[in-house]
């Protein structure tokens, strides 16, 4: 606790609330602690746990805090990644192995001005960190947009879940009070919130699933984790997303019988009028 002005620390705070922090299935609540007490060095406010090994609340959590849980109030309880992100709209998976998929990957220094652009235009990001024995798994890494790397010593790339988080957190905060902006801010689209994603994945999955595309069950999850990760590097908007769920749902409705566009006949207003007349009379 040493150095600490909590009449400063609460204005930092409320400046600065900064990424999500999303820990999935940390063991110890000592490292929860931890990596909370790194995020208030940093004026970071929101985390969210997946399915933590030794349960929350948790009283070794709030010891190894050093007081960070006075300040981080709520921290939010999930059961799936999916619903840990589903209300943010870009989102990151930190990671030091090579994974088998194709996505852009950042520094955290990239990664921060990218989020402080994002947040600008009223967007919301997060960071995924995983468990202290093995990281994320590869359906976690799928459902970002982009994996974090730290350059770190090749030889010698473990960092534990609190060092992870610091670097997090204080690139952040350092672009705050120097940097601006890589991406400038836009209100004339708006990002898809990953809930939106994720559901338009599911809809899709199961469509392959009904007319057997996602063949043989053996090869089905990398198969899915192909797919969700072509549509995450689209950096999809809202209206995209509804659009490709319109899509789905037209290629599985029952067809029906279409007139080419080229046959149709151009009724204008007339054909307008005669329509409505009908569609009162029935």
């Amino acid at each position: 606790m040493a150095g600490t002005d909590r009449t400063k620390q609460q204005t930092v705070v409320e400046a600065h609330s900064g990424p999500a922090v999303i820990l999935v299935a940390p063991q110890l609540g000592e490292n929860v602690g931890t990596a909370a007490r790194a995020m208030l060095n940093f004026g970071l406010t929101d985390l969210r746990l997946v399915r933590p090994r030794d349960g929350w609340p948790n009283a070794y959590a709030v010891k190894a805090s050093s007081g960070a849980f006075d300040q981080i109030k709520t921290v939010r309880l999930f059961d799936r990644t999916e619903d840990a992100i589903a209300d943010l709209d870009r989102v990151y998976a930190t990671t030091a192995r090579r994974r088998d998929l194709i996505k852009p990957t950042v520094t955290p220094q990239t990664a921060m001005s990218e989020a402080r652009g994002i947040e600008e235009s009223g967007a919301r990001v997060g960071v995924l960190f995983g468990g202290e024995r093995s990281g994320l798994n590869n359906d976690d890494v799928t459902l970002a947009h982009s994996i974090l790397t730290v350059p770190v010593n090749p030889s010698f790339a473990s960092i534990n879940l609190a060092q992870a988080v610091l670097l997090l957190g204080y690139e952040y905060f350092r672009q705050t009070q120097e940097a601006e902006p890589r991406i400038e801010a836009t209100q004339d689209q708006e990002m898809a919130p990953t809930g939106e994603i994720v559901g338009f994945f599911e809809q899709l999955e199961r469509e392959l699933d009904t007319h057997n595309f996602l063949y043989p069950p053996e090869k089905r999850p990398a198969m899915v984790r192909n797919i969700r990760n072509l549509f995450q590097r689209a950096n999809l908007t809202l209206q995209e997303v509804r659009t490709l769920r319109g899509i789905v749902t037209a290629l599985v409705r029952p067809p029906r019988e279409r007139v080419p566009y080229k046959e149709r006949p151009n009724k204008g207003k007339a054909g307008k009028a005669e329509r409505t007349k009908s569609d009162d009379a029935s």
